[in-house]
């Protein structure tokens, strides 16, 4: 079964607020939303380390470099289209 990307993006939001221990429901996380300026949610370095390690635990992607993780890490949609194409490329 193939997981569609807003499944994949409530499983992301579930994951974030689970492992960040954030006070919000993951409804409340939108989308597009920035993961680390004020403007969005702030989360800071300490979250990135701890977002990093819950994705591969529960994605199974692996955030080499942290010009990779700026690049994935900047909202939900990011770290969606990151999985996906992190899966597409390696053969399950």
């Amino acid at each position: 079964m193939t997981e569609t990307p807003d499944v994949l993006k409530a499983e992301i939001k579930q994951a974030i607020v689970r492992c960040l221990r954030l006070p919000i429901s993951p409804n409340e996380i939108g989308n597009e939303v920035p993961l680390f300026f004020e403007d969005g949610l702030g989360l800071d370095s300490i979250d990135v380390l701890e977002l990093v390690l819950e994705l591969e635990r529960s994605f199974g992607v692996q955030i080499r470099d942290e010009e990779t993780g700026m690049v994935a890490l900047k909202s939900v949609d990011t770290i969606s289209d990151f999985i996906l194409k992190e899966r597409a490329r390696t053969p399950s």
